[in-house]
């Protein structure tokens, strides 16, 4: 269904509805100009009707609408989206790992470290470096720097 609305709001090369989807988990996206303020509504109603003819029900408690022009953000999967102005005056969409994300990262590695005080160096990088692969691969679009505590020296 939602392919369908994406074709049917495409103009020009610019898609006007972007949708993203994992498990029984759903992210709709609107592109934000008044003349697409009727999509809200028709999606959302449109999302209840077809999820009713699969007997599956929408948890209002988890689900809301957010403005990310407004200031507001969400997170998908791990990652918070948001809405901020770059350097240059622009705005453009922002994503950043959770903290949760981070600081489950971290314990595994300290984990780790502890477990394997004694053993050759090798042996601990063998280790850890599937795990860091991993999280920096699942979180490579977002900018995981802001995540991380620098120190400066100087």
């Amino acid at each position: 269904m939602l392919e369908r609305a994406r074709e049917v709001t495409r103009r020009g090369k610019y898609t006007n509805i972007e949708y993203a989807r994992f498990a029984d988990d759903m992210v709709v996206l609107i592109y934000a100009h008044q003349r697409h303020d009727w999509l809200l509504g028709a999606i959302n109603k449109r999302l209840r009707e077809e999820f009713a003819k699969l007997q599956v029900e929408v948890n209002d408690e988890k689900s809301r609408i957010v403005d990310l022009a407004r200031g507001e953000s969400f997170g998908f999967l791990g990652i918070d989206f948001r809405y901020l102005r770059s350097l240059r005056g622009v705005m453009r969409p922002y994503y950043t790992p959770k903290l949760k994300k981070r600081t489950a990262l971290l314990r595994g590695l300290k984990e780790v470290f502890g477990s394997y005080r004694s053993q050759p160096i090798s042996r601990v990088i063998s280790l850890i470096n599937p795990k860091l692969r991993g999280w920096v691969n699942y979180f490579r679009i977002g900018d995981s720097s802001k995540c991380f505590p620098t120190s400066e020296t100087g």
